[in-house]
């Protein structure tokens, strides 16, 4: 058996050079205790379950972008508000069976106790690269 070998489905993107992606979001801490927390730190593993090397080119120093979203999807918080991008090209090369982690803050002064929100991670340059997780809020 196959060290990297997954009984996973993995996606089949538009864009064939992401074939073999698979993306893992977390958001932490959960609940998120608005009293206790002002940033949300939210991760996400870009892992290359193919077999073939995947090379991601980026315009910019900008990987991703982080989005908080309430439960109707409209957008209320984006991290790249809060960042300078830098016109700074650069290429990521992922080999198969190894992973990218991006880990990132964002601000939770949007969000109200007692509801569901939604943390959506995506890549600008490959929109198909997307991932959302639900978490909930606390006093």
């Amino acid at each position: 058996m196959h060290p990297f070998s997954s009984s996973q489905v993995l996606p089949k993107y538009e864009n064939r050079k992401l074939r073999g992606l698979v993306l893992d979001l977390q958001v932490a801490p959960q609940p998120i205790r608005l009293s206790e927390v002002r940033q949300l730190e939210v991760k996400v593993t870009v892992s290359n379950l193919g077999t073939n090397l995947v090379n991601l080119e980026f315009p910019t120093d900008q990987r991703i972008e982080v989005q908080l979203l309430n439960s109707a999807d409209v957008v209320l918080t984006r991290w790249s508000e809060n960042h300078a991008i830098k016109d700074t090209p650069a290429n990521v090369l992922i080999n198969p069976g190894e992973h990218v982690e991006y880990k990132e803050l964002i601000a939770t002064r949007d969000l109200a106790p007692g509801k569901v929100f939604t943390a959506e991670v995506f890549f600008p340059k490959y929109p198909e690269l997307k991932i959302r997780q639900k978490f909930l809020t606390e006093q």
